[in-house]
């Protein structure tokens, strides 16, 4: 009995090993230990990150992410994703759930006290949906009506400087506020242009209106800690091969008609 106390204990105290060994890592030592990284990004987002009629994860993201494992791994596959929000994605990346966000996500001044961002990969800017019978023309147009934005998106600020009588109704994804504008619920929608033309590309009845009243930049985002600078650094280097291969181009091409 003794015997078998004194082996759990050798092993409780192996295993206790490997975990503080594990935990320690550095990200990069972690990925390429594992094989894989862990990357968030949308389901819900179409064209950049969404499930499709096969019931498969697709889009703008999804292959951006693939194309850096690939560069850092060796294999396109050797990436795991999980499915993140707005308001929940950087607490998944500094929390360790993830190791680094793909995610229609635009740098921002107080996003980068929290996170370590990339170079650019898309250019984008804040637009407005609604469906084509509306009256609304502008955002002028859009004091005391109901505007549907994304918890967590940088979309809030703007509109109220733009139309601060605007009735702002927040939603935890997007398909909640396409949702919310189909049943009537939400007179527009105010998001990224690029997440708009995917909702346009599915319906017809709607429209995008002309003005775009910010200037935005997406980015990977990586944890802000000493840890995860080597891993930053390759992921860096993976983004800039994709671009002077032209690849960011083709995905582009791909998926954003």
């Amino acid at each position: 009995m003794k015997k078998l106390i004194l082996f759990m204990l050798l092993i409780s105290l192996f295993l206790s090993g490997c975990s503080d060994k594990t935990k320690n890592r550095d990200v990069l030592s972690k990925v390429q230990g594992e094989n894989k990284i862990v990357v968030g990004v949308k389901y819900d987002s179409k064209p950049f990150g969404f499930i499709d009629k096969d019931n498969q994860l697709k889009g703008f993201d999804i292959d951006i992410a693939k194309g850096i494992a690939k560069r850092i791994l060796g294999d396109e596959n050797s990436v795991e994703f999980k499915q993140v929000t707005p308001s929940n994605r950087i607490l998944k990346l500094s929390s360790g759930e993830i190791d680094m966000i793909v995610a229609t996500m635009t740098i921002s001044q107080s996003r980068m006290e929290l996170v370590e961002f990339t170079q650019p990969y898309y250019k984008i800017g804040q637009a407005v949906l609604v469906k084509k019978n509306s009256d609304i023309y502008s955002t002028k147009d859009l004091n005391k009506r109901r505007v549907a934005i994304i918890l967590g998106s940088v979309s809030e600020k703007q509109l109220r400087l733009l139309a601060p009588d605007a009735k702002i109704k927040g939603y935890k994804t997007y398909s909640e506020a396409y949702s919310a504008l189909l049943k009537g619920e939400a007179d527009a929608i105010s998001s990224d242009d690029s997440i708009l033309y995917g909702f346009l590309y599915d319906n017809k009845s709607l429209r995008i209106l002309p003005e775009r009243y910010t200037k935005e930049n997406y980015a990977i985002a990586y944890r802000k800690d000493e840890k995860s600078k080597k891993f930053g650094k390759k992921v860096e280097e993976a983004l800039l091969d994709m671009q002077k291969r032209g690849e960011i181009i083709q995905i582009k091409r791909k998926w954003i008609r």
